[in-house]
């Protein structure tokens, strides 16, 4: 086996990655759906080449996504931002084989400049399945699409589709089937008029015991009663599992507790954890208790806490669980902490590194 990197390093197994593309598959098959990386949550194009035989394209929230999308996934690439810039839209358009607008607003000033490709809307169904306010796109006064029916109907003969994204970690098929009833109750007679939609991320069904069949058939039925193509735009549900951040422990001391620090910080390289206070997913087996921070200056820069068989010392290392999503496209120099290099374990077990970063990356990625 190759030697392994100095930590800190994201490890990305393709062993674990062929286990959610395999449900991939069958959800595409059973249902007719077609399914769209979301960029936002995952961009890590060196596992592209895995991800694009069991998947149709992606979607973007940006003109650089898009255009990664386009130049390194291929298949189907859909456009969206909350709000195009005059000097971005026709480059926009040039990556695009759909794009979709987040309000009347924006459809108005552009729809002339995006005619050569499918348009959408956003449509906001004014609920939603996340826990987190911070996160909710039907929170109220929000920003993110369309709900009032005659504005919508004022849209038809511009657009041929529309993207709903209203779920969040949502791993209750009954609330999703709930939800999507609703959504047909209220916009069925808009729905029928259109040739695609669009489901939007969210949906945990690459999660263990998650019922794949009766979600491939719920899809299928809704897109036959309304002859429409459905689109679903996993994020998290196409790597979950699939990830770990590989730490190296740097010093312990007792403030109360046992604390070991690692050469890694939550707010560098596992941002979105820290946003949201969430604990990273840590060893928790063992009569040794031990909280786990990172080396940064921040007082809170705490991965959470973890149990171990053995007392740790320095120089142990500690794999982090679940650190694909929301974590490499969040990954920032703050304090200047070292990036973790890009590793994939390749499926005879040999570890190739994708990306290293240095000084050189840090310096240059200011001014």
């Amino acid at each position: 086996m190759s030697t392994e990197p100095q930590t800190p390093f994201y490890l990305i197994d393709r062993a674990r990655l062929q286990a959610n593309m395999d449900k991939m598959v069958r959800l595409r098959e059973r249902s007719g759906a077609r399914t769209l990386l979301a960029l936002k949550c995952f961009a890590t194009w060196g596992v592209f080449d895995q991800m694009a035989q069991s998947m149709d394209g992606t979607t973007s929230s940006s003109l650089n996504e898009l255009r990664l999308g386009r130049e390194k996934f291929g298949g189907e690439t859909h456009a969206y931002s909350v709000a195009w810039a005059d000097h971005e839209i026709d480059e926009a358009v040039g990556y695009a084989d759909k794009i979709i607008f987040n309000s009347l607003g924006q459809l108005d000033r552009f729809a002339a400049r995006a005619q050569g490709i499918a348009r959408g809307l956003r449509l906001n169904p004014r609920f939603s399945t996340s826990g987190f306010d911070l996160a909710d796109p039907a929170r109220q006064f929000s920003r993110l699409g369309e709900w009032d029916m005659a504005r919508l109907e004022s849209a038809l003969d511009r657009i041929s589709g529309v993207m709903i994204h209203y779920n969040c970690e949502n791993r209750d098929f009954d609330l999703f089937a709930g939800q999507l009833d609703r959504i047909e109750s209220e916009f069925g007679s808009f729905l029928e008029k259109l040739d695609w939609v669009s489901l939007g991320g969210g949906i945990h069904f690459t999660g263990e015991g998650y019922p794949l069949d009766a979600l491939a058939d719920r899809l299928r039925a809704f897109a036959d009663r309304f002859g429409v193509q459905v689109y679903l735009e996993p994020g998290e549900a196409s790597i979950t599992g699939t990830t770990t951040l590989e730490v190296t422990v740097l010093d312990i001391l007792n403030n109360g507790k046992e604390v070991a620090v690692v050469d890694s910080s939550i707010e560098a390289h596992m941002l979105d954890l820290l946003i949201y206070r969430e604990n990273a997913k840590l060893p928790q087996e063992g009569d040794h208790p031990y909280q786990i921070a990172g080396k940064s200056c921040l007082a809170g820069d705490i991965f959470g806490e973890a149990r171990f068989a053995q007392p740790l010392k320095v120089g142990d290392r500690i794999s982090i669980q679940d650190a694909a999503g929301y974590t490499m496209v969040k990954k920032n120099w703050f304090n200047g902490v070292a990036m973790p290099a890009i590793c994939i374990r390749e499926r005879d077990g040999t570890i190739t590194t994708a990306r290293s970063f240095g000084y050189d990356d840090y310096r240059d990625s200011l001014s």
